[in-house]
């Protein structure tokens, strides 16, 4: 059975084999292929609707607890390279 963590964007609990996992790099948000980068990693479903309501929600500073704003432009170009697939 594999682990289950939970999407920042929708809030839903699924198997971590679904989501991406997402780390903060130099005040941007990047996308951890292997999920072993160091730091305070979340999870994210693939999907434009959850980048959407995460970032509306400020979901990001809060799960990687930084105060200052963070570019999720390298994240959303990634899901935009993912849903033309």
């Amino acid at each position: 059975m594999d682990p289950v963590r939970t999407c920042i964007g929708c809030r839903s609990r699924v198997e971590k084999s679904v989501l991406l996992r997402i780390v903060s790099r130099n005040s941007q948000v990047a996308v951890d292929e292997k999920a072993v980068l160091p730091g305070r990693g979340a999870w994210l479903h693939p999907s434009r609707a959850c980048f959407d309501t995460a970032v509306q929600r400020r979901a990001f500073a809060r799960a990687f607890r930084v105060s200052g704003p963070l570019d999720t432009q390298p994240l959303e170009n990634r899901l935009k390279r993912l849903m033309e697939n």
